[in-house]
């Protein structure tokens, strides 16, 4: 397991415990401490886990405005907690990170979370809402597509005899 895909675990574990049991801010940062003692004692991220959970928490407002607006059928409340977690931090590394992490990673991760904890139809639903969201980006030039490098054109083939009848 990478460290930011650890760090990611620790975040979206650190999230849906501060979610579920409706606790405030404040106790998010202990949270946070807590999780990578128990869960990755002696590993050093460089921050990445509190700033990625810092940073879900200093957009919570706007981020679930967009859960709302790209996932209309499902009422914040009613999406699962670890689905709500994963897509904020989804969100987050998408649209907050100002291009540190490139938009596929982000999405691919957050699907990797999801298909981790998340129930049997997470994947595709983190995945939806995700790229849906990365199309708009790309639409408002938020985000522009990593054009794939243009095939290299044969070389020509030097002229030789044509069969060509002659007129």
């Amino acid at each position: 397991m990478s460290n930011r895909h650890l760090a990611r675990t620790i975040a979206m574990q650190s999230l849906y415990e501060w979610d579920f049991n409706k606790l405030s801010e404040q106790e998010l940062n202990t949270l946070v401490m807590r999780n990578l003692k128990e869960f990755a004692p002696g590993f050093d991220d460089n921050g990445f886990t509190i700033h990625t959970v810092k940073g879900v928490i200093n957009n919570l407002k706007e981020i679930n405005k967009l859960i709302t607006t790209y996932a209309p059928e499902w009422p914040l409340d009613q999406i699962t907690v670890v689905d709500r977690n994963v897509l904020r931090i989804g969100i987050y590394e998408l649209k907050y990170t100002k291009g540190e992490i490139p938009p596929k990673v982000a999405i691919n991760e957050a699907i990797e979370l999801a298909k981790t904890f998340g129930g049997e139809s997470s994947g595709k639903f983190i995945n939806g809402v995700l790229g849906t969201i990365y199309k708009e980006m790309i639409k408002r030039g938020e985000a522009v597509i990593s054009e794939p490098e243009a095939p290299k054109s044969k070389p020509a083939t030097p002229p030789g005899p044509t069969n060509k009848p002659s007129a």
